[in-house]
This record gives C-alpha cells, structure tokens and sequence, in this order.
C-alpha cells in the first residue's frame, strides 16, 4: 500500500513537472497578447480650435456654457487680441471660461507689407 502511494505521488509530481511549463508559456502568450493590444491604441486627435474673431454663432454655441445671447455678446466684442478678454470685457465669468478655454483661440489678422 505504501508503495502504491508512493508511486502515486511520483506520478503526480511528474505530470506537475511536465505541465508547469506549458501553463507557464500560456500565461506569458496571454500576458504579451495583452500588452500589444494596449500599445496598439491610438493617442486622440487634438481638437481643433475656434476661432473668436471669426467663428460663426452656430459654432460658438456650441462651447460648453455659451448659449445664444453670449455668442451674440462675443461677436459684438471683436476683435480681440487674447482669449482671455472674454472675462476682461465682461462678456463671459472666469468660471464659463473655463469650461472652454482650451478650444478657443484669437487669431490676429496678417498683414502683409506692400
């Protein structure tokens, strides 16, 4: 009997010995797999920018915060030379502003020299 336990026990530590390394190998195929699949994503691209002086009211209310009234107010305030004018001349509070900010831009006009 304690020969047949013996036996029983090598048994199993050999089918341990000769599996451990195909688990092995599976996990390291699932963790590489997992790996290009997250390097694979592409980064977003940046939105583009409005223009304050010479975007259209249908796109300025589109700006989180800005309904018809102050588009109406932003436009009647061109030009301007920054964005942050917006707060400076009252149209918009520094908290509304905030909310867009990073997709406006007042782009100045060019130029050219004759």
């Amino acid at each position: 009997m304690k020969h047949r336990l013996v036996r029983s026990l090598i048994l199993a530590l050999a089918l341990v010995g000769l599996l451990a390394p195909s688990v092995a190998l599976a996990q390291s195929s699932t963790t590489t797999a997992k790996k290009t699949t997250t390097t694979a994503a592409k980064p977003a691209k940046p939105a583009k920018l409005l223009d304050l002086n010479t975007a259209p009211k249908a796109d300025l209310v589109k700006l989180p915060g800005i309904g018809d009234a102050i588009a109406q107010k932003i436009i009647e305030g061109r030009p301007y030379q920054s964005k942050d004018q917006l707060v400076s001349k009252n149209i918009v509070t520094q908290a509304v502003y905030d909310k867009f900010k990073d997709n406006v831009i007042a782009k100045q006009p060019t130029t050219s020299k004759k």
